[in-house]
């Protein structure tokens, strides 16, 4: 069968199963019908950041098994939340009103990326893969801090932490939910001039950059937009960055 038939086939089970997922035994529908479209929305958003940043990762790494993951994004998503409850309480303002924490959040993760970014870009000779090991040991230290905060905090405020550490898509804020599909949608348009690039680019560096790529510039801006994307999909539900391995290997 053609990829193009296949691919509308897994598109027509997609919207099939999300149709049911929103029509089936509604009972009280003004209640029950928005809740359903808002996680329905949620899935979408967050599955399709996390897809699209892991492909364009994988074709810059040149790596089927690597994931934005491996950065320490969700490990540092993990650590502020810690840091916060453990310095402010659970009941601060940061942590309860969840536009400000997202983002901040968001920020800080995305000030984080590009600091690494532009310094260890420069540093390592523009090597990638010196930035992917210094991500990995950033990822360890934000978990080991992670936990050593978690013993010394107050048991109910470990609870709130431990709500913040896995994927939730039933207390999305649809405030939030808006604000990350324009940033979406934004850097969607954004990406989709360089997807004819990106076949060149997974030739690797030398091949890139003998057919007249500007390799170094076009691997910064991408690590800045997977960045956005992974910052904003794990501030949006919480760390799940683990689909995206599992959505590219299924195409």
């Amino acid at each position: 069968m053609h990829n193009k038939y296949k691919i509308i086939i897994l598109a027509a089970l997609a919207v099939l199963s999300a149709s049911l997922f929103v029509g089936y035994d509604l009972g009280y529908w003004q209640y029950t019908l928005p809740r359903r479209i808002e996680k329905v929305a949620a899935i979408v958003l967050t599955g399709g950041a996390i897809a699209f940043s892991s492909v364009i990762f994988q074709t810059i790494t040149n790596n089927r098994i690597l994931t934005p993951s491996i950065l320490g994004l969700d490990s540092l998503y993990l650590f502020l939340q810690t840091f916060i409850v453990y310095i402010f309480g659970s009941t601060n303002i940061v942590i309860m009103n969840k536009n400000l924490n997202f983002l901040l959040c968001v920020s800080l993760m995305i000030i984080f990326s590009v600091l690494l970014y532009i310094l260890m870009f420069k540093k390592a000779g523009k090597n990638i893969f010196f930035i992917l090991l210094v991500g990995i040991v950033f990822g360890t230290l934000f978990k080991s801090m992670s936990s050593f905060m978690e013993m010394l905090i107050d048991p109910n405020e470990f609870q709130v932490v431990q709500d913040k550490s896995f994927a939730s898509f039933n207390n999305v804020n649809t405030d939030l939910l808006y604000i990350a599909a324009i940033i979406f949608i934004l850097l969607g348009i954004y990406v989709w001039r360089f997807t004819s690039i990106f076949d060149v680019l997974s030739l690797g560096r030398e091949h890139a950059v003998n057919l007249g790529i500007d390799y170094d510039k076009l691997v910064r801006k991408m690590l800045i937009v997977i960045a956005i994307f992974v910052s904003v999909a794990t501030a949006l539900v919480g760390p799940i960055t683990f689909l995206g391995l599992l959505v590219v290997n299924l195409a």
